[in-house]
C-alpha cells in the first residue's frame, strides 16, 4: 500500500493525492476525446448503414422517436448516475449510517418510475413534441412558456453545478488536478460528441458509461471483502458497530450506524425525494428521452430503469461509507490517525478515500473513472436539454418562426457549446463562493421544486387555468426561498452559506417550495377553472417537414404550424394502446413509492430496530445481488433488445464493402 505523505494544515492533516496529476489530465482530456471520437464515428456509421442523419432536427433532438426499451432503460439509469449520486450516497452513509444510502436511493427510484406515466401521457396527447416547453406554450401561451423556460433553465443550471462541484473535488483529491481545471475540461469532450451526434449520441454514451460504472461497482462488491480487516459482511458489521460505540451518531437510536431509526436521515430523505421530483419533472432531458423512445418502450424502459437504479446508491453508498467508517482507525486509511474532517466529508471525499483504503491505487483509478464517466454522461443529458430550449423554445419561437431544419440544428449546436461553457463558469463562481457538494445537495430542492405540481397538472389535469399555471410556480418559489432563508436566520441568527446549508432550513424550504404551488394552483383554478380540450394539442404541428430529402442541398422549410399534426384515424389507433400503458405506469409508480418509501423503511424507523449481525449480512447480500442485476440490465439488455438494429448495421457495413469492392473491380477492368 502506498504510504501517503501528510502535512499539518488547518488543524488536521492534508492527504497527498494517491495518483499523479497527469492521471487526471489523461482521463479528463485523452479519454474524454477518445470517447467523443468513438461516438462521432458511431454516429457516422449509423448514418451510412441505417440512414440515421443527425442533420435533421427529428433525429438530432428525438432520434426519430425510435429508441428501444433496453437503450431507454440504460439511459434512464445513466440519467441518475450522477457523480453526486455516488459521492452523495456515501456522504450520507458516513454521516447517518445504514439509513443514509437507503433514503438516498428511495429518493430517486419512485419519481423515475412515475415519469413513465408522464412520458406515455405526452406520447398520447402531444405525439410530435420535442420539449416540455412546447407543450406548455401550446396550452398556456407566451406567458406560461416564458415562466417554464426560466424554471427549466434554473433546474438545469443548479443540477449541472451540483455535478461539477462534486466531480471536480473528487478528481482533485485523487490526482491533485486543480478543481477549476477539472471544471472547465470535463464538459469539453461532452460538447464534441453531443454537438455532432445529438440525443442518439447521448443514448449511446449513456449505455457505455453506465455499463463501465456498474462493472466497477460490482468490482467493489467483491474487493471490499478481500481486505483482511473486513473479510466478510459480518466482519464489516463488527467494525461499524465498534465505530458507533466510539463515535455515536447524533439523532440515531442508541447512536448506532446500523439502524433505520435516524432523525437526520429521514429529514434528508424528505429533502431528497422532493428535490428529485423537481429535478426529474423540470428536466427537459427526461422528456427528451421519453419523446425519443418508441411508444412501446417508454413505460417499460422507465420502470425497469427506475427499479434497477435503486441498487446503485443503496449498495455502493452502504459498502463504501461503512468501509470508510470501519477502516478509518487503521493505517490503511488515507487520513489515519485522524478522522475525516467535516470539509472532506462535505466535499464528497468519503468514496475516494474508502476506495483507496480498499484497493490502493487501483481503487483510486476506479473512482476516478466512474466519477469522470458519471459526470460526463449526465452533463451530456443536461447540455442536450438546454440546447433544445435554446433552439426550439427561444430561437424558433421568438426570433425565427419560419426556421428551417438547418436553422434549428445550427442553434442546437450553439446551445450545446454555450451551455457547456456557461456551466463551467457558473460552477467556478460557486467554488470561489465556498459552496460545496453538501450545500447544493441539501438546498437544490428549494429551486427545483416549484414547477412540480403545475407541470404534472399541465399534462394530467384539464382544469388547471392559465393564470394558475403562470402564477403558482412563481409564488411557490418565492414562498420556498422565504421560508428557507427565514428559517436559517431564525435558527442560526444569520444568512450565510453555512446556515442555509443546515438540514432544518433546507427541509422547510424544500417542502414549502414543492407543496405550496400545488395549493396555489388548485385554489386559483377553482376560482376560475379551465376545461382544456386535449385534442387542441394535436392541432398544432410541431415536427419539421419531411418532404425534402435530408441530404438535399436545399434547406427544409418548417411545416405549416396550422396543419393538423396527427390524423384522427392514426391517433385513435394509438390512443387505446397508450391508455393501457398509462394504467400500467400508474400502478408501478404507486407500487414503487409505497414499497421504497412507505412499507419498507417506515416500519423499520418506527420500530427502533438495531440490526443484528445476521440481518445486516442479509441486507448487504440483497443489495449486492440487486446491483449485479442492475449491471446485467444496463449492460446486456440494450444489446438483446437492439439486436435487430445491430444486425442492420452489420448488414449495412457488408453492403457498403460489397459496393466498394464491386466499384473498384469495375474501375480496374
Amino acid at each position: 500500500m502506498l504510504h501517503l505523505e501528510r502535512a499539518a494544515a488547518n488543524g488536521g492533516a492534508t492527504v497527498s493525492p494517491p495518483l499523479p496529476q497527469v492521471a487526471g489530465y489523461v482521463v479528463v482530456i485523452a479519454i474524454g476525446f477518445l470517447i467523443a471520437f468513438i461516438m462521432m464515428f458511431t454516429t457516422h456509421l449509423l448514418k451510412k448503414t441505417v440512414g440515421e442523419d443527425n442533420r435533421t432536427t427529428e433525429m438530432f433532438m428525438t432520434a426519430n422517436r425510435s429508441v428501444g426499451t433496453g437503450l431507454t432503460a440504460s439511459a434512464v439509469v445513466s440519467s441518475w448516475l450522477w457523480s453526486t449520486a455516488m459521492l452523495g450516497s456515501t456522504l450520507v452513509g458516513y454521516n447517518f449510517g445504514v439509513a443514509g444510502p437507503f433514503w438516498f436511493a428511495a429518493g430517486c427510484s419512485p419519481m423515475i418510475v412515475f415519469f413513465a406515466l408522464l412520458g406515455i401521457a405526452c406520447k398520447l396527447r402531444v405525439p410530435e413534441a420535442h420539449t416540455l416547453l412546447e407543450i406548455v406554450r401550446v396550452r398556456y401561451g407566451t406567458a406560461g412558456h416564458i415562466v417554464w423556460i426560466a424554471l427549466c433553465l434554473i433546474n438545469n443550471i443548479i443540477a449541472i453545478a451540483n455535478m461539477l462541484l462534486g466531480a471536480s473535488a473528487a478528481i482533485s483529491a485523487l490526482t491533485g488536478m486543480h478543481e477549476i481545471a477539472a471544471t472547465f475540461l470535463l464538459p469539453v469532450g461532452v460538447i464534441l460528441y453531443t454537438f455532432v451526434g445529438g440525443i442518439k449520441a447521448t443514448f449511446l454514451t449513456d449505455y457505455f458509461h453506465t455499463f463501465v460504472i456498474t462493472v466497477i461497482i460490482c468490482f467493489f462488491t467483491i474487493k471490499t471483502f478481500t481486505v483482511p480487516e473486513i473479510g466478510s459482511p459480518g466482519g464489516l458489521y463488527d467494525l461499524v458497530v465498534k465505530a458507533g460505540q466510539v463515535h455515536p451518531v447524533p439523532g440515531n437510536h442508541d447512536g448506532s450506524y446500523v439502524t433505520m431509526t435516524s432523525k437526520n436521515a429521514i429529514l434528508f430523505g424528505i429533502i431528497h425525494i422532493l428535490a428529485n421530483f423537481g429535478l426529474v419533472i423540470m428536466d427537459t432531458g427526461f422528456f427528451a428521452k421519453a419523446f425519443s423512445a418508441a411508444p412501446q418502450a417508454v413505460v417499460p424502459g422507465y420502470i425497469v430503469g427506475g427499479i434497477a437504479y435503486f441498487a446503485i446508491p443503496w449498495c455502493l453508498g452502504t459498502l463504501m461509507s461503512f468501509s470508510a467508517l470501519g477502516l478509518e482507525s487503521t493505517p490503511r486509511f488515507p487520513t489515519f490517525p485522524r478522522r475525516m474532517t467535516a470539509d472532506e466529508v462535505s466535499n464528497g471525499l468519503v468514496m475516494p478515500y474508502a476506495a483507496f483504503a480498499i484497493a490502493g491505487k487501483g481503487g483510486a483509478v476506479a473512482v476516478l473513472l466512474i466519477t469522470f464517466m458519471a459526470v460526463t454522461s449526465t452533463i451530456s443529458a443536461q447540455v442536450i436539454s438546454v440546447s433544445s430550449i435554446i433552439s426550439f423554445d427561444i430561437y424558433r419561437q421568438y426570433f425565427n418562426k419560419a426556421a428551417t431544419d438547418r436553422d434549428a440544428i445550427r442553434w442546437s449546436h450553439i446551445g450545446v457549446v454555450f451551455f457547456g461553457l456557461f456551466s463551467a463558469a457558473f460552477s467556478t463562481a460557486l467554488f470561489y463562493g465556498n459552496v460545496n457538494l453538501g450545500w447544493t445537495l441539501y438546498m437544490l430542492g428549494v429551486l427545483t421544486c416549484p414547477g412540480i405540481f403545475p407541470t404534472v397538472f399541465t399534462i394530467l389535469w384539464k382544469r388547471q387555468s392559465r393564470a394558475a399555471a403562470v402564477i403558482s410556480p412563481l409564488l411557490g418559489m418565492a414562498t420556498g426561498i422565504s421560508v428557507w432563508l427565514g428559517t436559517a436566520h431564525t435558527l442560526y441568527g444569520e444568512v450565510t452559506v453555512a446556515s442555509t446549508g443546515q438540514t432544518v432550513p433546507c427541509v422547510y424550504g424544500t417542502v414549502a417550495s414543492a407543496l405550496s404551488p400545488g395549493l396555489y394552483s388548485i385554489v386559483i383554478s377553482l376560482i376560475r377553472p379551465a376545461n382544456y380540450d386535449w385534442a387542441d394539442f394535436r392541432k398544432e404541428r410541431l415536427a419539421f417537414s419531411r418532404t425534402n430529402s435530408p441530404s438535399s442541398s436545399e434547406p427544409q422549410a418548417a411545416a405549416d404550424t396550422k396543419e393538423p399534426a396527427v390524423t384522427e384515424s392514426g391517433y385513435l389507433e394509438d390512443a387505446a394502446r397508450f391508455r393501457k400503458w398509462g394504467k400500467i405506469a400508474a400502478f408501478w409508480a404507486a407500487a414503487t413509492f409505497l414499497g421504497h418509501w412507505v412499507l419498507w423503511p417506515l416500519p423499520m424507523y418506527a420500530s427502533h430496530y438495531v440490526f443484528s449481525k445476521g440481518f445486516f449480512v442479509a441486507w448487504i447480500v440483497v443489495a449486492i445481488i440487486w446491483v449485479w442485476c442492475t449491471m446485467l440490465i444496463a449492460g446486456f439488455y440494450p444489446i438483446i433488445d437492439g439486436r435487430k438494429q445491430i444486425l442492420l448495421v452489420y448488414r449495412g457495413l457488408r453492403g457498403i464493402r460489397r459496393v466498394t469492392t464491386t466499384f473498384s473491380n469495375s474501375r480496374a477492368i
